[in-house]
């Protein structure tokens, strides 16, 4: 019986597992969003929601050194306390979300996104952009006066 053993082994022996958690980390802290199988974002998402507010405190080298332990590279803790820890600095916990995708083709297994609940995905930052500048252009086109038009759209006598 498995009484108060929290924590799944995924098959993988602790190193391995630690390993495989290191390199999810790093591809979330990167790319903000993963895709993944269920257990594995279900095991991933404490280990990331730490790692983010060790992130929120302020800048110590304490709080590096402990997100070090996870983020092996300095440029991924460098963003981690520059960029995603203020992002999250008025949020009181529950920075990732797990969205369900269904089975894999192949063998079935359950996959899972595992993201950034601030996260926007690609297109919608550029219709976002997109619109705010049409915006902006819109505005330019209001301020400029009704009698100041170009030359090119002057009737010529």
């Amino acid at each position: 019986m498995r009484h108060n053993v929290a924590g799944r082994k995924l098959g993988r022996t602790t190193e391995h597992r630690r390993a495989l958690f290191r390199n999810q980390l790093k591809s979330l802290i990167v790319h903000e969003r993963i895709i993944t199988t269920l257990p594995k974002a279900k095991e991933l998402k404490p280990i990331a929601e730490r790692v983010v507010t060790l992130g929120r405190r302020n800048d110590s080298v304490h709080a590096r050194r402990l997100a070090a332990r996870w983020l092996t590279d300095r440029d991924l803790v460098k963003r981690l306390f520059a960029e995603i820890g203020p992002r999250f600095s008025s949020r009181p916990g529950g920075y990732t979300r797990i969205v369900k995708l269904g089975p894999r083709r192949g063998d079935g297994a359950e996959l899972a996104v595992l993201e950034f609940v601030d996260y926007k995905l690609p297109e919608a930052k550029a219709k976002a952009k997109a619109k705010a500048t049409g915006e902006a252009a819109k505005e330019r086109k209001k301020k400029a006066p009704a009698g100041a038009t170009s030359k090119a759209s002057a009737p010529v006598k």
